[in-house]
């Protein structure tokens, strides 16, 4: 069965998408706090509004529970958020429609908290649609858009060139594209033939982020940030990551 799919992931996600600092940070490690709320950061600490055209649309990538397509409409009149999950599309949806995300979090085996967290009210949720998709083949007929947000997508496709050869399609001349990935290739998820990097070739180390500006020659790139992010399992373990994002323009 997908992962994505299970009902522990599902809540981790939700979670991870909505909860509060103060409902995911360690107890009595409040210097944490700036590694929550990563799905508004992946959008807020990135993309730059003063470069958008209006009225200006924006396609989310591996959207997962939505959150970051609700922050995109912040600064986008249209936002598709596609996620290749239909567990998470269809939580993404009953947030657009109820304006709050329900879900469980896990204290300890079979125990858990019941929480109902609100978007915040100004977010003008009609702008966004949600719809379930293969980042590597996308449906034909999606147009450009002025904003691309892939975030921690790359490192979980089996085949990450799919998708970026597609972006030069999708993103209009001027426009943004945000990549962030930890850049955890694992065999699970990514056969080795297909990482883009971590890997050694011919004696030399091959990274990400060098094979993302050699397979990206549309794109100027802009600027990298370090984002951290915490994923809570349960009261008592953590993982804690740090994305690489990288900012793109079109050229």
């Amino acid at each position: 069965m997908n992962p994505y799919e299970t009902d522990k992931l599902l809540a981790e996600y939700l979670l991870f998408h909505y909860a509060s600092p103060e409902q995911v940070i360690p107890p009595g490690v409040p210097e944490m706090a700036f590694s929550a709320d990563f799905a508004v950061r992946s959008v807020s600490q990135t993309l730059q509004p003063d470069l958008l055209s209006k009225p200006a649309r924006a396609l989310d990538l591996g959207c997962a529970v939505g959150r970051s397509s609700f922050e995109l409409a912040r600064h986008c009149e249209e936002v598709i958020g596609v996620d290749f999950s239909q567990r998470f599309i269809a939580a993404a949806r009953a947030v657009k429609e109820s304006g709050f995300a329900e879900f469980n979090r896990c204290e300890e085996g079979h125990l858990a908290t019941a929480l109902r967290n609100f978007l915040p009210s100004e977010i003008k949720r009609h702008r966004v649609q949600f719809e379930t998709g293969d980042a590597m083949h996308l449906r034909p007929g999606l147009g450009e858009f002025d904003v691309v947000h892939a975030a921690n997508l790359i490192d979980r496709l089996p085949e990450p060139l799919r998708l970026l050869r597609q972006l030069p399609a999708l993103v209009k001349p001027g426009g943004q594209l945000i990549l962030t990935s930890p850049y955890t290739w694992l065999e699970e998820y990514t056969p080795q033939a297909n990482w883009l990097g971590g890997f050694y070739q011919n004696e030399r180390a091959v990274t990400t982020y060098e094979r993302l500006q050699l397979e990206l020659p549309d794109f100027l790139l802009l600027t990298t940030q370090d984002l951290p992010f915490l994923i809570r399992e349960h009261a008592r373990k953590y993982q804690w990551s740090i994305a690489q994002a990288t900012i793109w323009v079109r050229r």
